[in-house]
């Protein structure tokens, strides 16, 4: 007797939506046209598989399942006692029987809205049509919300596929996330003709604002701005922020790092350091303290705009290199002596 929440391989406590992710997948992965090597055993796996979601996904019967088990959807529950409505089958009706004996293929049909498995498969492999390639992911077909046998509305029509989006770096210097920036970036892409057929190259000049604060990573999105084709939804264009090495500052969050080379002297006495800005300002940063080589030294509000939290910055962070003599005369080895801590 197979334990149907095994056969889908989902927990006893799974909702409706993982348990058609899980018909779904395997209803795939096992459908006998796809296995036509060992056709014997898919068949008998494709069966276990619909009959599983079946009552899985019927709330009346899947309430008897988990109570009496199989047995109790095959009328073979004691009537007397504390049985109740639910042991009396669904709609009340004693000794009715509930067993599986349906067509695997129909369900699996209504579930994805074809009859014909193999169009699932070549979306899937990123076969055909319109010059898509490779698919990264499931075709709209396969979207939540598609009930199963009992409780399951119309199948719906299945609409054009969406290419693949197009993604591309956008290269920023720092000053360009720091300040904000307009970058225009020409696209060549194919477009339908009037006859809905003909394809022709056309340029497009597309435009975008580079917010102060934006990050490596971040990504902006055209929607439909990509290659169309016969029954295809043309593909996104994606940006994505790549940021440019810096010669004087890098980036840790929203913090600024310079680093500060400076003498044994300044490093032991007091001095002022100067740090030109990213937006051309010089700032005087006073350092009274004893630096150690690696020491860092913050100034509140300094570094990068924040693009979250408009009006905050991060800190620009001084990181002190020590630069010691390669030698000290004798008669000042003495005075440092004297004049250090032991």
């Amino acid at each position: 007797m197979p334990d149907f929440y095994k056969v889908l391989g989902v927990s006893r406590s799974a909702g409706d939506d993982e348990i058609k992710k899980a018909y779904r997948k395997l209803a795939i992965k096992w459908h006998p046209d796809k296995n036509q090597h060992r056709r014997a055993e898919s068949e008998a796996k494709f069966k276990e598989i619909a009959e599983a979601y079946d009552v899985l996904s019927d709330k009346e019967k899947r309430a008897i399942y988990d109570k009496y088990g199989e047995e109790g959807l095959s009328g073979g529950v004691p009537m007397g006692g504390g049985g109740g409505a639910a042991a009396a089958g669904p709609g009340g009706m004693g000794g009715t029987r509930t067993t599986f004996h349906g067509d695997p293929h129909k369900i699996f049909a209504q579930f994805f809205g074809t009859s014909n498995p193999f169009s699932v498969f070549e979306e899937m492999g990123g076969g055909g049509g319109g010059g898509m390639g490779g698919m990264g992911g499931m075709p709209a077909m396969f979207g939540s919300g598609m009930g199963g046998m009992g409780g399951m509305g119309a199948p719906r029509p299945r609409g054009p596929r969406k290419a693949e989006p197009v993604v591309t770096k956008l290269n920023c210097s720092l000053e360009e996330l720091f300040n904000g920036a307009t970058k225009r970036m020409k696209v060549t892409r194919q477009r339908l003709q009037a006859d809905g057929s003909t394809l022709r190259p056309e340029e497009k000049l597309l435009e975008i604002h580079v917010k102060p604060g934006w990050k490596a990573g971040t990504r902006i999105t055209f929607e439909n701005e990509g290659d169309q084709a016969p029954g295809v939804v043309p593909a996104d264009i994606v940006f994505v922020i790549a940021e440019k090495h810096h010669p004087r500052f890098t980036r840790e969050g929203n913090d600024l790092v310079v680093k500060a080379r400076v003498t044994l002297l300044q490093a032991l006495t007091t001095h002022t350091q100067s740090v030109r800005t990213l937006d051309d300002r010089t700032l005087s940063v006073a350092c009274n303290e004893v630096l150690s080589p690696g020491y860092e030294k913050r100034v509140r509000g300094e570094g990068m705009p924040i693009s979250k939290a408009p009006g905050t910055r991060g800190d620009l962070v001084l990181r002190f290199e020590v630069v010691f003599p390669s030698h000290i005369p004798e008669d000042k080895r003495d005075l440092l002596r004297r004049a250090l801590p032991a």
